[in-house]
């Protein structure tokens, strides 16, 4: 019950956690399995339905329901302890946007069981997800549970902006929040905006395939280019939303492990800002072959092109912070400097897409593949596992094992490069994306069971991350304040893991890297910024948990046209609001006493 009602960032964290990680292992057995099918020519392993449904959840899943969740992971567990703040500003909606998005993960995985399983890819491109040519429930599955999902996102990222703008400590200007920080901030201000757009293009998809609308049915004067445009539109901005992040994390981690600070900082917010701003603007260049004409070409090719110079800055800026600092290679900095010429692969084949008459050559081959996978998990991936390995002693006050940890990052790195790598060639050759097997004889064999091959060692490196993890879980709880030693943020001034209310008290901030420059001057721990008291904290809550139960059971009456469980799914969900409205919080205290003792109330 403490878990199903709990509104501490800290917890809602480790929900994600576990939730992110649960669907990453979910995505990951259809990766294997995908590429299983296509080890060999002509092979049967599945039928090509099942194969579309497994490329099609695939994608979906890792997107939207393991490397999201995993980011906010983070997020919740790190963030107001960055910012030196006792929670986050909204803590309801922050148990609400957890729940919110794992009932909507839950939905559309049910799918499976349901055998009715959304087939159009994860882009799910109309007329393939219209009712004229997918006619089960599999894409209301798709539609539905996306759109439960993204509330819960959509909340998240409302509620860390707010966090960050309002509940900094004292001293801490924008200029000197943390890389980490700075980096979800902008990814909240993208969610924000780019979310909401694909609500949009879901509830325009729902009215077409539940009430016989005819947005981008083109039969009746729809057009299907339309979806085209509004996913995009959401779908580029999307890809930083999960990058962004990840660079945050590197620049953490980079510059702890070289115990220097991050050179160029100012450059590397305005970079961030940069590559925010233009990533709005470059959503046609998934669209060169859909025939906008050559000015929309050159004008999308030329935005695209721009990115690469914010992300630039930012990866020399990493290189310089390691050159002369005194590094670490912990597993954590592995994955750091692993993501630096992985990132660097992934962007200069991104520049090559970006050449509108060449994507007309490379455009849905497997050369987008690799490239998409160089960014997403020699990008994200790896960005995800450094700061697991790094904030994991402050989140749980244990440390993961570094032997294991240096076999994850070693099968993993090998196992990515080995399945990646080899697809821009195939792409090159010819090998359409998609496709459930391929002919004898065309070049394409060695490489396949190269990529399969080093499937399977992402797939061995994951299983030693989970068996770390369990071994870790069984030790003693007894990770220092700073376990690193060169921690240089607020984080790492306070107990692992950290009490509920996270700081005794609000400290002062002289700086950038705060505690480093504290360190630095021979103080023993933060100065305060407040003489010591009762702390405020929220009370936990059940509704957040039924709300989402209330949506959950309304996708299923909408997806199965059961008006009284779409309604009252509803109605659950709306009384549940008013429930919240009437009986308002006010929280509890933490009295001075029950501080000293560490009682959790």
């Amino acid at each position: 019950m403490d878990w199903l009602t709990t509104v501490d960032h800290k917890k809602i964290g480790i929900l994600y956690l576990i939730a992110g990680g649960l669907f990453f292992l979910i995505g990951g057995l259809e990766a294997i399995l995908i590429r299983i099918q296509l080890i060999t020519p002509m092979n049967d392993f599945v039928s090509a339905d099942t194969f579309n449904e497994l490329i099609t959840m695939h994608g979906t899943t890792m997107i939207f329901l393991a490397a999201m969740p995993l980011l906010f992971a983070l997020m919740n567990a790190i963030i107001p302890l960055q910012i030196g703040a006792r929670d986050v500003a909204f803590p309801f909606l922050n148990a609400l946007g957890f729940w919110t998005f794992f009932f909507g993960g839950l939905l559309l995985n049910i799918s499976w069981f349901a055998g009715n399983v959304p087939d159009a890819g994860w882009t799910s491109y109309v007329p393939l997800a219209s009712p004229t040519y997918s006619e089960g429930s599999g894409v209301d599955y798709y539609v539905l549970g996306l759109q439960i999902a993204g509330i819960g996102t959509l909340l998240g990222g409302i509620n860390f902006m707010a966090t960050i703008i309002n509940m900094r400590a004292p001293g801490m200007s924008f200029m000197r929040m943390p890389m980490f920080t700075w980096t979800i901030f902008i990814t909240s201000a993208l969610i924000v905006f780019a979310f909401p757009v694909l609500t949009v293009g879901l509830v325009a998809l729902m009215f077409d395939r539940l009430f016989f609308a005819n947005f981008f049915e083109t039969a009746a004067g729809g057009s299907s280019v339309l979806w085209e445009h509004i996913f995009w539109v959401f779908g580029h901005p999307e890809v930083y939303i999960l990058i962004l992040p990840a660079f945050g994390i590197i620049s953490e981690v980079v510059s702890t492990f070289s115990r220097k600070r991050l050179f160029g900082y100012s450059s590397m917010v305005f970079a961030t800002v940069l590559i925010a701003f233009l990533g709005f603007m470059v959503w046609a260049h998934h669209m060169f072959t859909t025939g906008l004409g050559p000015v929309a070409n050159a004008l999308f090719s030329i935005a695209t092109m721009l990115i690469a110079v914010p992300t630039g800055i930012k990866i020399f800026n990493w290189l310089f912070t390691l050159w002369g600092g005194s590094i670490r290679f912990t597993t954590a900095s592995l994955f750091g400097i692993g993501f630096i010429p992985t990132f660097v692969m992934g962007g200069v084949t991104g520049v090559m897409l970006a050449a509108a008459p060449a994507d007309y050559q490379y455009h849905d081959t497997y050369f987008v593949v690799a490239h998409f996978h160089y960014v997403i998990v020699g990008g994200l991936v790896f960005g995800i596992f450094a700061g697991l390995f790094y904030w994991w002693p402050k989140m749980f006050g244990r440390m993961l094992n570094e032997g294991l940890g240096k076999i994850t990052f070693v099968t993993f790195f090998i196992g990515f490069h080995l399945t990646f790598f080899v697809q821009h060639f195939l792409g090159l050759l010819g090998m359409p994306r998609r496709v459930w097997t391929y002919l004898d004889g065309q070049g394409f064999n060695g490489m396949n069971l190269i990529s399969t091959i080093g499937a399977i060692l992402m797939g061995i490196g994951t299983i030693v991350m989970l068996i770390n993890i369990v071994v870790t879980s069984f030790k003693k709880a007894n990770a220092s304040n700073d376990p690193w030693e060169d921690g240089r943020s607020l984080e790492w001034t306070i107990s692992s893991p950290p009490p509920e209310y996270n700081f005794k008290q609000i400290p002062l901030v002289r700086g950038y890297d705060a505690w480093w420059k504290e360190k630095m001057e021979g103080n023993a721990a933060m100065t305060p910024a407040e003489p010591p008291g009762p702390i405020h904290m929220p009370s936990p809550s059940i509704l957040p948990f039924v709300m989402s139960v209330g949506l959950f059971i309304s996708g299923f009456g909408f997806i199965y046209d059961m008006l009284f469980l779409a309604i009252g799914g509803l109605a659950i969900t709306l009384i549940c609001m008013l429930l919240r409205s009437v009986f308002d919080d006010h929280g509890f205290h933490i009295e001075e006493h029950e501080q000293e003792k560490g009682v959790t109330v």
